[in-house]
């Protein structure tokens, strides 16, 4: 007898089977996601490319060293004993002033040999007080400024240091002033040098008071174009020197405003001898040699 199947049982049957005939339909789908996978894969991504290294940044150029005037040279350097700073500041000098004489001069007194140069020594000088290898130069070479090679003459690294007593070895005639000295030889023209300096500048202070500024002036001009190295009697000196420098410069300007470099550049020579820290002269003076070398090159 056949029993037909009704009610919940048929129901709970039908949806068994409705819940797994969705398996294969998953199944077949799976299968095609692996299949569009394999067919298509996806494109791998790009490598990243490290980030670029860092530019190095150079240091930054050191400035160039200041370019000193011949005034500073012989202050600061010479005087003291520094040769060889000395020669490379004055090569660094004449680089840019290849037409300058003063600075070619001295650097000549830092190489030549002295006593090839002066000849070999006559007689033996005791110093006295008061003076330098400046002085000595004056009165034996003629030239105050060939202090330098007087002070390697004897052997000296330090033209600055001179002691009374001391004893040094002096060449023969070669300027106008030991030419007195041969001639007179019963007054050391040292001694006389000198004293006729300091007459003359006090001959100048007097002539100041009196009202006679030109001739106190030009007095005192004398007096320091023979011992550069002067030393002033007192305050009146020292502010009639000061104001002798300042009338030189001034008249050193009209001379270069008008164009006449050699005459304008001696002149500042003057003063800086007189007073080698006088800055207007030093800048002027570096003017001028610019100047006389661009018109050269014309």
């Amino acid at each position: 007898m056949t029993r037909f199947i009704t009610g919940p049982v048929r129901s709970t049957t039908f949806a068994r089977a409705a819940r797994w005939a969705w398996l294969p339909l998953l199944l077949a789908l799976g299968g095609c996601a692996q299949w569009q996978a394999l067919i298509h894969p996806k494109p791998k991504a790009a490598p990243v490319p490290p980030p670029p290294a860092p530019t190095p940044v150079a240091a930054p150029a050191a400035p160039p060293a200041p370019l000193h005037p011949l005034a500073w040279i012989v202050r600061e350097q010479l005087q003291h004993g520094h040769y060889d700073e000395g020669e490379r500041e004055l090569r660094r000098l004449l680089e840019e002033h290849p037409d300058d004489r003063s600075a070619q001069s001295m650097l000549r007194q830092l190489t030549d040999d002295p006593r090839k140069r002066l000849g070999p020594p006559v007689e033996t000088h005791v110093v006295k007080p008061g003076e330098s290898y400046s002085t000595l130069a004056q009165h034996y070479l003629g030239d105050a400024g060939q202090f330098v090679i007087l002070a390697r003459y004897n052997g000296s690294t330090d033209p600055s240091r001179l002691w009374a007593g001391q004893k040094l070895k002096m060449p023969g005639l070669h300027g106008g002033a030991s030419r007195t000295r041969a001639a007179a030889p019963t007054k050391p023209v040292a001694e006389t040098a000198a004293a006729r300096s300091q007459r003359l500048q006090r001959e100048s202070l007097s002539l100041l008071k009196g009202g006679h500024e030109s001739e106190a002036l030009s007095r005192l001009d004398t007096a320091l174009q023979a011992d550069p190295g002067l030393a002033s009697d007192n305050d009146g000196a020292s502010a009639l020197r000061q104001q002798l420098v300042s009338t030189c410069h001034e008249r050193a300007i009209v001379l270069y405003r008008d164009q006449k470099l050699t005459p304008a550049i001696a002149l500042w020579d003057r003063v800086l001898k007189i007073d080698p820290g006088y800055e207007p002269a030093v800048a002027y003076r570096a003017r001028a040699l610019e100047l006389q070398r661009r018109l050269k090159q014309l």
